[in-house]
């Protein structure tokens, strides 16, 4: 299994940080330039079993992805599964703020199929794994800043 992952202490509490992913259609081109669009193709908000469908430019390509949400703890947690891809948001508040942590895995769950073949994989994919672990960092900062403190001249 191969695992990427960021974490960022972003100035909001959880429950609004939440509110903001329950939203992501309306957000998500602001949350990353990469981003070009997404929706909800079962439910229209987080709950166990929605599904939806982004669409963004990883590595100069476009790619079209359709996860589905597998646990939802609103406020706390976000898993969600697609094809070849796992990945959870976790929410955690600290002081008056949230501890947000971005979770990707790639590859076999199967141990003995993982042990042959994502050594392969992060070899093949070495370039391809270091931009999506890039990309996972900027969405982190990106996401930060757009919950930080009003920039000066800005309403």
């Amino acid at each position: 299994m191969i695992r990427l992952h960021d974490t960022v202490h972003i100035e909001a509490p959880p429950e609004r940080v939440w509110a903001w992913l329950d939203g992501l259609p309306r957000h998500y081109r602001d949350w990353h330039p990469a981003h070009v669009d997404c929706r909800y193709v079962r439910e229209n908000h987080l709950t166990t079993g929605a599904v939806l469908q982004l669409d963004e430019r990883l590595h100069g390509k476009p790619h079209s992805l359709t996860l589905r949400a597998d646990v939802v703890v609103p406020g706390q947690l976000l898993r969600y599964s697609g094809r070849g891809v796992r990945g959870a948001f976790i929410l955690e508040p600290v002081g008056n703020g949230t501890r947000f942590t971005a979770q990707l895995e790639l590859g076999s769950r199967l141990p003995m199929i993982g042990r042959l073949l994502d050594p392969v994989l992060r070899r093949l994919l070495a370039q391809r794994l270091s931009d999506i672990q890039e990309h996972m960092r900027e969405e982190s900062q990106n996401l930060k800043h757009l919950f930080g403190p009003p920039r000066s001249g800005s309403r």
